[in-house]
């Protein structure tokens, strides 16, 4: 199996994780906030310097594209690309929502296999980035920007199937999903790097890489930036 090093930057957590031989070699994760462009080239530095000390070589570098966080995203895959053109490896991308499934299937031992997965990113207000899927991780609802409403995910709970909702945008959603039988709530689910050795192993094994000019991230939808407030405005219109 390849030796690759895994990045993780959607959300407010920032990780990496160096993987070989289906396996985590060494891993580092900061959950504070959105310090990612601080404390990243640390995080790939200690991976890189793992890989060194025990004399390996790099097969390719993989990064979660989101959706998640324009500004982490933007890092992460930055960051990616330029060590992979730096070490000549390819570069792999890793669906974020996929992503986070593949965490919940691994890291909960009593599952029923005929589960649905509905991964949750918070963006802002009561809308999230989510989608949905079953244990093979084909999708029964493709991913997506969606305000929540009374009406949300109404045909995936009307199959009777136990859905999981998991993801730092469940919370908002779990009062109003826990009124269904078959909705359940899984706390603390965050994208990390250690959870992407699947997936990043199995796209190695499949040529699937990302071209490092043109690859962007999965936003999903537009950017929209804020106008900065005015000198007066913040004075409250007065002078």
């Amino acid at each position: 199996m390849p030796t690759i090093l895994n990045i993780e930057t959607s959300t407010g957590v920032c990780s990496a994780a160096l993987t070989s031989e289906g396996a985590i070699l060494t891993h580092f994760e900061e959950f504070s906030g959105r310090n990612h462009a601080t404390v990243l080239s640390d995080f790939i530095k200690g991976c890189l310097d793992h890989m060194r000390d025990h004399e390996m070589g790099l097969d390719a570098v993989s990064v979660s594209i989101g959706p998640g966080s324009y500004t982490g995203l933007r890092i992460g895959l930055s960051e990616a690309k330029g060590l992979a053109y730096a070490l000549d490896v390819p570069l792999i991308g890793v669906d974020t929502l996929q992503l986070m499934a593949v965490g919940v299937m691994f890291n909960n031992e009593i599952l029923d296999p005929d589960a649905i997965f509905i991964p949750m990113i918070d963006a802002r207000r009561m809308e999230v980035y989510t989608a949905a899927y079953d244990f093979s991780l084909s999708p029964l609802m493709e991913p997506q920007p969606l305000i929540l409403d009374d009406g949300s995910y109404s045909e995936i709970l009307a199959t009777g199937r136990k859905a999981l909702f998991f993801g730092n945008g469940a919370a908002k959603a779990r009062e109003l999903m826990e009124r269904h039988p078959g909705a359940s709530y899984i706390a603390d689910v965050n994208p990390l790097a250690t959870d992407m050795l699947a997936l990043s192993d199995k796209a190695f094994r499949e040529n699937r890489f990302l071209d490092l000019a043109y690859s962007v991230p999965a936003y999903l939808k537009d950017f929209q930036a804020t106008k900065p407030k005015s000198l007066l405005q913040k004075l409250g219109g007065t002078i």
